[in-house]
C-alpha cells in the first residue's frame, strides 16, 4: 500500500509542476482512487462544449469524435470506419488486427502502442480539445515468454471525460499501473476471454478502475460476451443498444456503473 500511495504522490506531484495552460491539463490524474480533494492546483482544459461520439467500428477500433470535431481512431488496422479522416490513430502490435505498418498518410498523428526501438512507448500529445497519453503494459509473446512494454493503455481526456482503451491486454492492472491511468469515466474492455486477458481477471480489473461506463470489443460470436456479462451483471447495469454510435458528456454518464453492448456495427 505504501508503494502505491508514493506512486500516486509521485504522478500527482509531476503534473503539479506544469504550467496551467490547456495543454498541460492533466484532469483524469485528478482522483486517483477517487479520492476527494487529490487535485492537482492549477490545472485547467480547454475545451470545445458538447458530447464526446463514440462509434464501435468493429474488432478493438472506436471511432471517437470530439466537440471540436476532430475524429481519433483506436487500435487501427486500416479502416477507421465512415466519415472524416482521422486526425489521431493509436495502435498495438500484439496481432496484425490490432495495427498497420502503412498507415493512411492523411492521418497526422500516428501514435504506436509499442515502441520500434525498444522500451516503453511514451506519448503526451494535445490536438484541438482532446489530449491523449498512454500507459505501456506487457504482452504474452508468440514463443509463450513476455514482451515487455508491447501493449499500451491510451488515455482520451475531452469534453471533462476520461476515456481508456485497455488494447489487447494481457495481465491483471498493477497499483502502479492504476495510479498511472488515474480516472476513467469510460473503459472499452476486450472480453474474448483468451486471446486476451480470462474473463474473472478482467472483470476484476474493471472492478478495480471502477468506470461509469464498460463498453465490450474484441470479443468473437455471443459465448464470451455472454460470460462476461453475467459476470459484471451483480454490480453493474446491462444495457444492450441496437446501435454502433452514442453519444457521451460527464452530465449524461450513467448514475450506476453499466456495461454497455453495441451491436449495431
Amino acid at each position: 500500500m505504501l508503494r502505491f500511495v508514493l506512486t500516486a504522490s509521485l504522478v500527482l506531484s509531476f503534473w503539479a509542476l506544469l504550467a496551467p495552460t490547456a495543454a498541460d491539463a492533466r484532469h483524469c490524474l485528478a482522483y486517483v482512487e477517487r479520492t476527494p480533494g487529490l487535485v492537482p492546483a492549477g490545472l485547467s482544459y480547454a475545451e470545445a462544449p458538447g458530447p464526446v461520439g463514440i462509434t464501435y467500428v468493429g474488432h478493438s477500433t472506436f471511432r471517437l469524435r470530439t466537440p471540436a470535431g476532430a475524429v481519433i481512431a483506436t487500435d487501427y488496422a486500416g479502416y477507421a470506419g465512415q466519415g472524416a479522416d482521422p486526425l489521431i490513430a493509436t495502435m498495438n502490435h500484439a496481432h496484425e488486427t490490432h495495427y498497420t505498418d502503412f498507415p493512411d498518410p492523411k492521418i497526422k498523428h500516428v501514435l504506436r502502442g509499442w515502441n520500434p526501438r525498444g522500451g516503453p512507448a511514451e506519448h503526451d500529445l494535445t490536438v484541438a480539445d482532446v489530449h491523449v497519453r498512454n500507459v505501456p503494459t506487457d504482452i504474452r509473446s508468440w514463443g509463450g515468454g513476455v514482451e515487455r512494454f508491447g501493449n499500451s493503455i491510451f488515455i482520451f481526456e475531452v469534453a471533462d471525460l476520461c476515456i481508456g482503451h485497455l488494447g489487447h491486454l494481457h495481465h491483471k492492472l498493477s497499483r502502479e499501473d492504476l495510479a498511472l491511468i488515474g480516472r476513467l469515466d469510460i473503459v472499452f474492455a476486450p472480453v474474448d476471454g483468451g486471446y486476451t486477458l480470462d474473463l474473472k481477471s478482467m472483470i476484476e480489473v474493471l472492478q478495480d478502475l471502477r468506470a461509469s461506463l464498460v463498453i465490450p470489443m474484441h470479443y468473437f460470436g455471443g459465448e464470451s460476451l455472454g460470460i462476461f456479462i453475467e459476470g459484471m451483471r451483480r454490480a453493474f447495469e446491462i444495457r444492450i443498444e441496437r446501435t454502433a454510435t452514442i453519444d457521451v458528456s460527464l452530465e449524461t454518464l450513467p448514475k450506476r456503473p453499466t456495461v454497455m453492448v453495441l451491436l449495431g456495427y
